[in-house]
């Protein structure tokens, strides 16, 4: 079994964006910026947007994190996402989920315009995606397709099992992967007999929000099996997949923690920038 390694190639192609960015800023006389709202004090959200910043620092992409109480009015959000959009100097827009039940999610992201929208979340910019046309992709869909494409896994004529259907990640994957060239399957709680889909998978991506949903016998042998779950277990990070397990008959599979995670903001990252290009460049 391989390890698809997602800190190390994140690094790697950090390391790569460090450097294009610092020959742009000499170029355009400054860096890409980045905008992070935090709504509230969720542990795990403060972890993810501590990563993200960590990576700003790491490739030179300027930041500034909006940390707001957990009972801000939906009108003061509104405002401030309205007031970074008219910002020349902001390049992207991050809006970090979950945020307060309160607050109209979707409304909300919506709200930050599409040439700001780092995440690839407008909904304008995921109908170009499903379209086919050029678009901001949304963050753990493309840092996936990356992962695979880095270990030279071509998924063209592969049975593709998608576990949840997300417009963060499900949806999105599904289309990106019959872009090139698979067979889709869409899976999701509802599915009956879910078991016998995902044996028949040559490429099986879990992003179900169930501990260790997906167990060995469940698996294809030889199966290339990319983990998105996120979830704490006794104190520890745990994936939608039982990793002891089917590491014993995958052929590639990535971790949790250290797989999908850096991809992700790896992507973040490279999007800021493609954003940037189109802001300076115009």
């Amino acid at each position: 079994m391989i390890l698809l390694d997602g800190a190390k190639v994140a690094h790697e192609r950090n390391l790569m964006l460090k450097e294009m960015i610092e020959k742009d800023i000499l170029k355009y006389k400054r860096a890409p910026s980045l905008s992070i709202i935090l709504v509230g004090d969720n542990p795990a959200s403060q972890s993810y947007v501590k990563g993200k910043g960590k990576a700003c620092d790491l490739v030179g992409i300027t930041h500034k994190l909006y940390n707001l109480k957990e009972d801000i009015k939906e009108s003061e959000l509104s405002t401030l996402i309205e007031e970074l959009n008219h910002d020349d100097n902001v390049d992207g827009i991050l809006l970090q989920l979950p945020i307060s039940k309160h607050l109209n999610e979707s409304k909300l992201i919506d709200l930050i315009s599409k040439d700001k929208d780092a995440d690839g979340f407008h909904v304008v910019n995921q109908g170009y995606l499903y379209q086919k046309k050029p678009t901001i992709c949304p963050a753990t869909p493309k840092g996936i397709m990356t992962l695979l494409k880095s270990y030279d896994i071509n998924v063209s004529g592969m049975d593709a099992v998608v576990i949840g259907r997300s417009n963060i990640v499900g949806f999105p994957i599904a289309r990106l992967l019959m872009d090139a060239g698979a067979t889709i399957t869409v899976c999701h709680r509802q599915t009956k007999d879910l078991a016998f889909h995902t044996r028949t998978a040559d490429l099986l991506i879990v992003s179900a929000g169930r501990a260790e949903l997906v167990t060995q016998d469940m698996v294809k042998p030889g199966a290339i099996v990319v983990d998105v779950g996120v979830n704490r277990v006794d104190g520890k990070l745990v994936g939608d997949v039982f990793f002891q397990g089917v590491s014993q008959v995958a052929s590639y599979l990535s971790p949790v923690p250290k797989g999908v995670g850096p991809m992700t903001i790896n992507a973040l990252m490279e999007n800021t920038y493609e954003l940037y290009l189109k802001h300076v460049q115009n």
